[in-house]
């Protein structure tokens, strides 16, 4: 019975096999006549097979790019006072302004178009970078470069860092340090291996600067905020303790710690650096030099750097022998501004920066500065420029032209990226000016091109109320003279 179920149950499961090899066969023949129907339908080397069946557009048509910068148009309408004085009447009384203060010209005829307390001494934070870069441009070449040195130490195994007034030394590993195209603290310690002088201190010359290094009006929190570090004339990075980080927290011994980083990359004990002076005549061992000044005043510009201004204001000074200290720094660029014919009025500086809430100028004078440099005849940027003989108010013109460029754009560039976003955004890549922000003050000079055409300069101050109401405030003005059809 059990031989004979299981033999009963061993011819069933023979049969299922045959069923099942028998099913199979037949499905694989309906796949395979299936798939001959594709590969029929889709053969491998056409389009439709390589992309599933969809069709391929074809490519569009090359579209040839045209530039969009020119020129102000020569014969664009002149405003009217009375026409800019109807388009800012509900701006300009924007309460957020706080105390405000300002001036408007037009830059073809010099003319001042709308004012209002433009002669009243306001706190200019950051705008006051402009009076650097107009007086750097009317005093030093285009070019000028400063110079870090290591020369040899009064003993033997002595070496000495000498400052000339650079912050923008580098000590990255690749050399891509804040500051595009620095000076590598890496070539200073190439020069000194090639030199084979046996090294073991480290002194820090900070001489080329004298007075104190930090101005009046300037707070101590400014440092570990990011804002500025004790001016001194050997940095890294502009004192930055992350050195790619724009507010990165400041050391407060900048030219120390710059000897110290050479020390360690040299191998040697940074306990054994100290500050002090180099001897006269002392042999030089390396040296590295800065970017060209204009390349630093375009970062200064556009970035707000305090360091930078500071360092610079320092420069001007030394190169017309006054004293390469805040009070010297700010007596040269006062002279320099005074012998160009500007009225200084109401000027009174600590630095040369702006970040000094003891800083005072009316915005006549800055306003001024725009519009000179604005002039058709001074300006690459607005104008076709005709450098043949001319008045000496065109040739201040052609001087301080370059200035035009150093601004920051509307919604673009620097500390006017994050402006005319959200709004106001008709003013955007239209106007160009330099910012300023303090907590007591908000700032913006520059100029624009009205809906006309034509160049507009402005210079708009405001002083106790918080930036977050006043800045808006400011915008909304530069952005109605650029929406202004004021003829």
């Amino acid at each position: 019975m059990v031989g004979r179920s299981s033999r009963n149950i061993g011819g069933l499961a023979a049969r299922r096999r045959r069923n099942i090899w028998v099913g199979f066969s037949i499905a694989l023949v309906v796949l395979l006549v299936a798939s001959g129907a594709v590969l029929l339908a889709l053969k491998p080397w056409t389009d439709d097979f390589r992309h599933g069946g969809l069709t391929i557009a074809a490519p569009p048509a090359p579209v040839r790019p045209f530039p969009q910068v020119a020129p102000a148009p020569s014969n664009a309408p002149a405003p009217t006072p009375a026409g800019i004085a109807a388009a800012l009447a509900a701006v300009v009384g924007n309460p957020d302004l706080g105390a405000f203060a300002g001036s408007v010209s037009d830059a073809d005829s010099a003319t001042v178009l709308w004012s209002g307390d433009a002669n009243k001494p306001m706190i200019p934070s950051s705008t006051a970078k402009i009076l650097t870069t107009a007086t750097a441009l009317l005093t030093l070449p285009q070019d000028h470069r400063v110079t870090t040195r290591v020369v040899a130490g009064s003993t033997p195994n002595e070496l000495v860092l000498v400052g000339g007034g650079d912050p923008t030394l580098t000590a990255q590993p690749d050399g891509k340090g804040y500051y595009p195209n620095g000076p590598r603290l890496s070539d200073l310690v190439a020069q000194i291996h090639a030199a084979g002088r046996a090294v073991d201190t480290i002194v820090v010359d900070i001489s080329a600067f004298a007075g104190p290094t930090m101005a009046p009006g300037w707070e101590p929190v400014d440092i570990p905020e990011g804002s500025i570090a004790p001016i001194e004339p050997v940095m890294i990075d502009g004192g930055r303790l992350d050195p790619l980080v724009e507010y990165s927290p400041r050391t407060a011994t900048p030219a120390l710690d710059a000897g110290r980083r050479l020390a360690t990359e040299l191998g040697l004990d940074p306990g054994r650096v100290r500050i002090g002076t180099a001897g006269p005549g002392a042999q030089q061992i390396a040296s590295v030099q800065s970017v060209p000044l204009r390349d630093r005043l375009r970062e200064m510009m556009v970035h707000s750097d305090n360091v930078l201004a500071e360092a610079i204001g320092r420069e001007i000074a030394a190169a017309t022998g006054a004293e390469p200290s805040f009070t010297g720094a700010v007596a040269a660029v006062t002279a320099a501004l005074s012998r160009a014919g500007f009225d200084l009025t109401g000027m009174s500086m600590q630095d040369n920066s702006g970040l000094s809430t003891e800083d005072r100028v009316p915005p006549r004078l800055l306003d001024k500065i725009l519009a000179t440099a604005a002039k058709p005849s001074g300006s690459s940027a607005v104008r076709p420029s005709n450098t043949m003989a001319r008045p000496e108010t065109d040739r201040l013109a052609v001087t301080l032209a370059p200035l035009l460029d150093d601004l920051p754009v509307a919604g673009a560039t620097g500390s006017l990226a994050g402006r005319y976003v959200s709004r106001d955004r008709a003013g955007a890549g239209w106007v160009r000016a330099k910012t300023g922000t303090l907590s007591v003050a908000s700032t913006l000079v520059g100029y624009v091109l009205d809906h006309d055409g034509r160049v507009l300069t402005f210079a708009l101050m405001s002083n106790d109320r918080p930036p977050e109401a006043s800045r808006p405030a400011l915008d909304a003005i530069a952005g109605t003279l650029r929406n202004c059809g004021c003829s």
